[in-house]
């Protein structure tokens, strides 16, 4: 549904700011061609094309191809392997290693559809396994092991291959999926890094190592997606909705982005209008400070996906409404350096003399990050001399990016500013706004000032 410009147009100007490109699907000229479409529409509000989030595939599991499909019934037995083929063997992706297994150890296929509990390891690439929910099994459905740990790459070849098609046609951030501990980030980044860029990578929280590895995880990588999908598959459903809580919350305290993603307005699929909870679901996610939401199916196979939009855009809006940064958030943060502790005092001092608009002069973006991360109320102008961070730092909660000159000392930040917010018709409640920023100026990493400014133009 979403391959038409003039829908993704009125997506845009409808409130989307960031497009996913799934390169699980499609050839090379297909990806090509979706990198394309999405720098072909121009937003009405800031004059440029909208976020690119490219998402690897990554080492996901299936059920490789069947002559027919397998019907299993209860109490079955049945082999799982990555090694062989034959009557009563399920096949699987090839390569694959077992490793150490859990006591209650079971293999979910088809999103959970099907259960199988592991009887015994046969050998490096086989299981013998039983029955408990049965069913049919269809080529190239997905395959979750449960409690078993797998001898698979961070990336696939075809992961290296879409990696560098994504950087080359303009990927703000690279999203990788399954990611299990802190190393992969290392494994991507490097590669990243050899291919001549510099762009952020997203940890797609959708495994059960990744959740034993949660905090490692958010401190590494650039931003975190809770995959809510494959994540209800690999831990028990009812655990879903408090380790979503805990993502989002330590995300935030380490000034990381968070979205959420999967199921989110999924009966729009085929409805044109939401269930209660679904709504509800939306305004917790935001409540609980979601920096995103991402809907995948509702958008792409979805017969509303305009719709869709217009709910997620009306009901963020309300929500926050009754957002404000609070006392509570500020004492019970974290201090991780610098740039945080900046970032705290900006929104304490907007909160206690009633100011409107935080300024952070940013080179890499951490500093505006850590001001989103304390929600205030407070309106944050993120000014930068670079491109990629200007595009990098749209799906950060209620930061509003623009490009400013390059300039050459501090001395030349507090005009600059003042005039900026003047181009943008930006009124300052009280006439004063704060802002951040760094000596050395133009250098990521640097943020060691706070002022609070009086916003007149200087002739």
């Amino acid at each position: 549904m979403c391959s038409n410009q003039s829908l993704l147009t009125s997506m845009v100007n409808s409130g989307v700011n960031c497009f996913r490109i799934n390169l699980s699907h499609g050839t090379a000229e297909d990806k090509k061609s979706y990198f394309n479409l999405i720098r072909s529409i121009i937003s009405d509000y800031d004059k440029t094309y909208p976020t690119i989030l490219a998402d690897l595939a990554g080492p996901k599991v299936r059920v490789m191809n069947l002559d027919k499909p397998i019907r299993l019934e209860k109490d079955q037995t049945v082999l799982v392997s990555s090694e062989k083929d034959g009557p009563d063997i399920i096949p699987v992706s090839r390569d694959l290693s077992f490793g150490s297994m859990a006591k209650d150890a079971k293999i979910m296929i088809d999103d959970g559809r099907i259960c199988l509990n592991i009887i015994k390891k046969v050998s490096k690439g086989t299981f013998e396994c039983k029955t408990i929910i049965p069913g049919e099994i269809k080529s190239r459905k997905g395959v979750n092991f449960l409690g078993i740990t797998l001898s698979i790459p961070t990336l696939t070849e075809q992961d290296k291959i879409d990696l560098e098609l994504a950087l080359k046609n303009g990927a703000d951030w690279i999203a990788l999926s399954f990611t299990r501990s802190a190393e992969d980030y290392k494994i991507v980044q490097s590669r990243i890094i050899d291919l001549g860029y510099d762009v952020p990578i997203m940890a797609k929280i959708e495994k059960w190592e990744a959740i034993e590895n949660l905090d490692d995880i958010i401190r590494v990588f650039d931003g975190i997606m809770v995959a809510r999908g494959d994540l209800g598959v690999e831990l028990p459903l009812e655990r879903v909705p408090i380790i979503q809580k805990e993502i989002i919350k330590k995300a935030r305290f380490a000034g990381k982005p968070v979205v959420v993603a999967t199921q989110i307005l999924e009966s729009m699929i085929q409805l044109p209008a939401p269930t209660r909870a679904e709504v509800s679901d939306i305004a917790n996610s935001i409540l609980d400070g979601a920096d995103a939401l991402l809907v995948t199916g509702e958008t792409a196979i979805g017969q509303h996906p305009g719709k869709v939009i217009d709910v997620l855009s009306s009901v963020i809006k309300e929500t926050e409404k009754s957002i404000h940064v609070s006392s509570e958030l500020i004492d019970n943060n974290i201090n991780r350096g610098i740039s945080n502790a900046i970032s705290h005092a900006a929104c304490s001092i907007a909160h206690d003399l009633d100011l409107d608009t935080i300024v952070t002069m940013t080179q890499s973006g951490a500093t505006a990050r850590f001001v989103s991360s304390f929600r205030p109320f407070a309106k944050i102008i993120a000014m930068t001399t670079l491109i990629k961070t200007f595009r990098q730092l749209s799906i950060i909660w209620g930061i509003e990016a623009i490009i400013v000159p390059k300039y050459e000392s501090s001395d030349e930040i507090p005009d600059l500013a003042k005039k900026v917010l003047s181009e943008m018709n930006i009124e300052t409640k009280n006439e004063k706004f704060i802002i951040t920023g760094g000596v050395p100026v133009n250098v990521p990493g640097t943020t060691n000032f706070i002022s609070v400014l009086d916003n007149h133009v200087q002739a």
